[in-house]
Formats: structure tokens, C-alpha cells, sequence
């Protein structure tokens, strides 16, 4: 009677043990998400500042400027899913990269103080969003393998745990981009 007891206490603290690091594990993939969200919520309280800046000498660029606030509302807009915000990141950061890149054309803009100051912002927030994905891919690939591995596997299927996607990268972004030499 004491082994019986004793065998189903130690299959009952497995069994917690295991639940709760789940559980664990899936609250860490939430805080890393959450982290991506603090560093977009920075990039993006910048952007209407960059647009306002960069907005003076850059008229034509209207289009790009206004899909870059379009982007930005549509994603902090109340109720957005997380895989939609994801999308919508994919779009948002080949655009940004593109007005960086464009500034190389217009020496009066890079000149600007205030818009000096805006790029390095937003440079830093760029690489800080870098490393919150890049902790988000670890915690979403700690947990996925927690629920694919042996006994887990049971015990997720048995308790619902679902898979989650790592973050990726839009298939445009993983090609290398084309520098236009430009004549002195």
C-alpha cells in the first residue's frame, strides 16, 4: 500500500513539474514577445518624428512616408493580433530601412542635426529590436522543444500546449542589398 502511494505521489510531482515548466516556458515566450513590443512601441513613438523631420526635404518621397505611418497606425491600433503585428513589421522595416538608405541622396538632410540625432535613435532602437527577437527565437525555441521531446511530448499533447512560431524574416530581406555606386 506505502509503494503504491508512494509511486503515484512521484508520478503526481512529475506530472506538476512538468505542467509548470510549460507553463513556464510559455509565460517566457510571452515576456519575449512583450520585449519586441517595447522596442516597436520606441521605434515607432520615433518614426512620427523622422517623417516630420525627413517630411522638409523629401516631398517626393510622400508615398513612402505616409505607408510608413499607415503601417505604424495599423499596427499599435487597439485589438491587433500578434501575428498580424508580426505582418506588419515584416512591412514596416525593409520601408525605414529605404528612407536610411535614401539619405545618402540628399547631403542637407544628413547635415541636419535633428535628423541626425532621429537616425541614431532610431539605429539604436533597430539593433535593441535585433536582440528581442533574437531572445524571442530562444524562448519560442526552448519551449517548442520542451513540448517535442520525450516525456513532454505526452504531456503537452495531454495538456494542450501548442506549438509557436519563431520570428522571421520576410524572404525580400534575406537577400543582400543592391548599393547604387553614385558619380562624385
Amino acid at each position: 500500500m506505502k509503494l503504491v502511494f508512494l509511486s503515484a505521489a512521484v508520478v503526481a510531482v512529475v506530472v506538476i513539474v512538468i505542467y509548470n515548466g510549460f507553463v513556464g516556458k510559455r509565460n517566457a515566450v510571452r515576456f519575449a514577445f512583450a520585449g519586441i513590443d517595447v522596442q516597436l512601441k520606441k521605434r515607432f513613438d520615433l518614426i512620427p518624428n523622422l517623417v516630420s523631420a525627413v517630411k522638409a526635404y523629401m516631398q517626393h518621397e510622400r508615398e513612402t512616408l505616409e505607408r510608413i505611418t499607415a503601417l505604424r497606425a495599423r499596427a499599435v491600433a487597439e485589438g491587433t493580433p500578434p501575428s498580424e503585428q508580426l505582418r506588419l513589421f515584416d512591412q514596416l522595416t525593409p520601408v525605414i530601412h529605404g528612407i536610411v538608405a535614401q539619405v545618402e541622396n540628399y547631403p542637407q538632410l544628413r547635415a541636419s542635426e535633428q535628423f541626425q540625432l532621429l537616425q541614431r535613435n532610431l539605429s539604436e532602437v533597430e539593433e535593441q529590436l535585433s536582440a528581442a527577437r533574437r531572445a524571442y527565437n530562444a524562448a519560442v525555441t526552448e519551449y517548442n522543444t520542451s513540448l517535442q521531446v520525450f516525456p513532454g511530448n505526452v504531456f503537452a499533447a495531454l495538456f494542450g500546449f501548442k506549438p509557436t512560431d519563431l520570428f522571421s524574416v520576410a524572404d525580400a530581406e534575406r537577400t543582400a542589398p543592391r548599393v547604387k555606386d553614385r558619380a562624385p
